[in-house]
């Protein structure tokens, strides 16, 4: 483990992506493939390969009492040091013991960490990973605490680590992407690589791979002059999810490859019935069966290309719609969002629909390499097959709707719509047949594009409302972490109600570093009261903030919380109390949510 450390520390000492690849292709090389293969795993910054279910769940409070008590330190000592290092890795390396001797091999921190996953209740885990500290030196200890935490903070993203891996065994690193792509186990791809059989890789099912990801385009223009066979779809504000199906089993995942299946079991009886293996792309959202808006309609004939008649695409939108329901705004689903457990008067609360608009496998062959034009007639085909409770076509769009029992509702699968435009006025209508039926706005498709997973390419454009914004006042601040050690760089901000600031919401990003170090030294001469790494400071500094959403929250005073929130930028020309009122809130809630 301490060659390990070292070569991190190194890695961490130069900026050159260049020379961090080179020296973990000789570490690499310096070890037998088993041992490089769980080094691998750890320079990713994580303690298990990514398909792998296991976790430590050692929370930082946890961590924190290990770090105390094997160190002798204090609290105030150990957030001094935080505050110094702005890393935990860091502080365990200048706060526990020197050791004689390194005696933990990458086996043992392996197997210890299989025992921390395994073990039941806070006091096991801790006694566990007592253990692993007492017996590492405390550069191993930083960077065992490091990996914990997830991140190694070295410079050293995953895809330097497959670069490493190609060079250090002479392999084509397209192979070696592709590869850890469909293993979801750099570890594994590592011993391929080795070998000379990353041809070998196969897609694992129940495996989250990386979804395809859409750039922003600013006009109808610029999106239709990107390519000129398109396939047009809403863009739905909900939860992107994967759906694995096997024989009756099914797992859904979201972006960040969490298993969320237990917070929508009623989508689970609809995909598996499903007869084939498939591999599914689309949006959970919520869900009303019942529209009281007519959508737009564009006016002119367009294709579906799902369904390959001519049609018009608004009219055929709004029938759709009509039928089978519309998506409702993210606060809605939100209260479905982190419950492991969820009852069914929560499901009939907050009825929910798997808009499905890719398919990545079916039938035991991947389609990531077949053409999405290819994939879309593959799609409808699936979902159009018979052998499903019940099946309700409407209009062109595929659904599998089920009875609700008495003791758990089922929810309805659907193909989401595709029309086509041949004019940037075409495109302009649906847009806003889009938006009248509550959605974000457009997804533009290449028809002629292969799916690639994790990639923010030209091959799939979106167009969405334009942000809402506002002017708030900075309440509190924390200190940042990583690159932003011993700045205050996290804003928490507030509108006005009344005569009092209320909190609406938090945000980090936006602001320069050389803004950000001079508004440090403003704040720290302000701060009214510090509670560890957070500072009460006078509400003088007025923000404009930008932000996707608004929804309902308890978390703040204000009622409400943003949606990814960020600085636009420090506004010195305006007082506090120019800042934004609960009202201005309110007004913004009741847009974007129609009512």
């Amino acid at each position: 483990m301490l060659p390990f450390a070292r070569t991190s520390d190194a890695i961490a000492a130069t900026n050159s992506k260049l020379a961090k690849t080179a020296m973990v292709a000789e570490y690499f090389r310096s070890l037998a493939p088993d041992q490089a293969a769980i080094a691998a795993i750890f320079l990713s910054g994580q303690p298990f390969p990514a398909y792998d279910e296991a976790t430590l769940k050692i929370g930082g409070s946890l961590l924190w009492r290990v770090i105390a008590d094997l160190s002798g330190k204090s609290e105030s000592q150990l957030t001094d040091l935080y505050r110094r290092h702005g890393d935990a890795g860091a502080v365990a390396a200048d706060a526990l013991p020197q050791k004689p001797d390194a005696v933990l091999s990458l086996a043992n921190v392996k197997r210890a960490f299989r025992e921390i996953a395994a073990a039941r209740g806070p006091a096991a885990k801790a006694h566990v990973l007592r253990q692993l500290l007492q017996r590492a030196t405390p550069l191993e200890a930083k960077y065992i605490v490091k990996i914990i935490g997830g991140d190694l903070r070295i410079g050293l993203k995953e895809s330097l680590v497959e670069e490493a891996i190609a060079r250090a065994y002479g392999a084509p690193l397209e192979q070696v992407q592709r590869a850890n792509m469909l293993l979801g186990d750099i570890g594994e791809t590592l011993r391929l690589a080795a070998a000379g059989k990353l041809a070998e890789a196969r897609l694992r099912l129940f495996h989250a791979i990386d979804f395809m990801l859409a750039s922003r385009v600013a006009s109808a223009e610029k999106a239709l002059s990107e390519f000129a066979n398109a396939a047009i779809e809403d863009k739905y504000d909900g939860v992107r999810a994967q759906a694995h199906i096997s024989q009756g089993e099914v797992r859904l995942f979201s972006r960040t490859r969490d298993d969320i299946t237990e917070s929508f079991p009623e989508l689970v009886p609809a995909l598996a019935a499903l007869p084939r293996e498939a591999i599914l792309d689309g949006e959970i959202v919520a869900w009303s069966r019942h529209v009281h808006v007519a959508a737009a309609s564009p006016g002119r004939p367009e294709r579906s290309f799902a369904n390959e008649h001519e049609s018009d695409a608004g009219d055929q939108a709004a029938a759709q719609y009509s039928a089978n329901g519309r998506a409702l705004p993210f606060s809605t689903l939100q209260q479905r969002l982190g419950r492991k457990k969820v009852s069914a008067k929560l499901m009939r609360e907050v009825p929910i629909a798997y808009l499905v608009f890719d398919v990545l496998y079916a039938d035991g062959e991947r389609l990531l390499d077949r053409p999405l034009h290819e994939r879309a007639r593959i799609l409808a085909e699936l979902l159009a097959l018979p052998r499903v409770p019940s099946v309700q076509p409407s209009s062109g769009q595929s659904s599998f709707v089920f009875e609700e029992s008495d003791k758990q509702p089922h929810a309805p699968i659907l193909r989401a719509t595709v029309s086509a435009a041949h004019s940037a006025i075409d495109l302009e209508q649906l847009f806003a047949a889009a938006r009248a039926r509550g959605n974000e706005g457009l997804m533009i498709k290449d028809l002629d594009s292969l799916y690639t997973p994790g990639r923010r390419g030209k091959s799939w454009l979106k167009m969405k409302r334009e942000l809402a914004t506002l002017d708030v006042v900075v309440t509190a601040v924390e200190y940042g972490h990583g690159k932003r050690i011993g700045v205050l760089s996290d804003y928490t901000f507030a509108v006005w109600d009344g005569n009092r600031l209320v909190n609406i919401g938090k945000a980090f990003s936006g602001l320069t570093d050389a803004e950000i170090a001079d508004m440090t030294q403003w704040l720290l001469a302000h701060k009214i009261s510090e509670q560890g790494l957070r500072l009460e400071v006078e509400p003088k500094v007025v923000l404009e903030v930008a932000f996707n959403n608004m929804m309902r929250s308890a978390r703040h005073q204000s009622g409400y919380a943003l949606r990814f929130p960020r600085i636009l930028r420090l506004r010195p020309d305006k007082l506090p109390q120019d800042a934004d009122t609960i009202q201005t809130v309110q007004e913004i809630f009741e847009r974007q949510h129609g009512n």
